[in-house]
């Protein structure tokens, strides 16, 4: 099962790609670096802790 790699901030709306600077949860709920350093890295959804999502390499 590969990770889902949303194309949006949850919180603010801003573009991810796929090598962006991104946080998920384990639920995957994911947000950009700004948004999570304004959470403390803590998800609003689940509580849980937000961690850099790994990044893919590009084609």
């Amino acid at each position: 099962m590969a990770l889902e790699m949303r194309e949006t901030c949850e919180r603010c709306a801003v573009s991810l790609t796929v090598d962006s600077r991104a946080s998920i949860c384990s639920y995957e709920c994911t947000f950009c670096s700004d948004c999570t350093e304004a959470m403390a890295a803590t998800c609003p959804n689940c509580g849980g802790e937000l961690v850099a999502r790994p990044r893919r390499k590009t084609a």
